[in-house]
């Protein structure tokens, strides 16, 4: 389990193909606290580390999720947002976050405003995914709370150190972004159909 508050960046440094998987090498500053077999949330896909060689670990990701998220977007040299699992013992600043992508939405719009900024992503409301005002969302692996929620897209706004030490400080419009909805709202969602 995750919270949705980022560690870090990583840098990709070599993709491999093998079958229908697709092995990430990543540099980041903590790869020495790391062990085989952590699980590690990237842009809020939790995967598995593989392989560790110095500063770099490797994760591979399965067809499933190349398919459901933007993991199979990036190219060498690609930064991606970094969290490990929750310590049991730790603070829990964000939110509950699996590490699940439940699908991609696309970035429409970026507004700065005076000290912080807005963006707007639009999505396909599909499998009763939904967002409510005030509500959380995880955009890249990042815990937010929604504003301006639509039936196909909301907004979320970023201060400045969120900006800075996240994937939102290269992120425009046309970008692709993975969503996982607030899991507490899935289950109502699927209740409420099942009635």
């Amino acid at each position: 389990m995750f919270t949705g508050i980022i560690e870090g960046l990583g840098e990709v440094i070599a993709i491999e193909k093998e079958g229908e998987n697709v092995h990430f090498s990543v540099r980041c500053d903590f790869t020495n606290e790391m062990k085989i077999d952590q699980s590690l949330a990237h842009n809020g896909v939790c995967l598995t580390i593989v392989k560790i060689n110095d500063d770099v670990y490797t994760v591979t990701a399965i067809k499933e999720t190349l398919d459901k998220s933007n993991i199979g977007h990036l190219v060498v040299g690609s930064t991606v947002n970094l969290e490990r699992a929750m310590a049991a013992n730790g603070r829990f600043d964000g939110h509950v976050v699996q590490g699940h992508v439940d699908q991609t939405a696309i970035c429409k719009a970026v507004k700065e405003e005076d000290g912080s900024w807005m963006f707007t992503f639009e999505y396909v409301p599909t499998n009763g995914n939904v967002t409510v005002e005030k509500g959380s969302i995880t955009v890249n692996g990042v815990s937010l709370t929604v504003v301006n929620s639509q039936d196909n897209q909301f907004s979320v706004c970023i201060i400045p150190y969120t900006k800075e030490h996240t994937t939102f400080n290269t992120l425009t419009p046309g970008d692709k972004i993975n969503l996982e909805f607030d899991i507490i709202g899935k289950y109502v969602a699927k209740l409420m159909v099942s009635n």
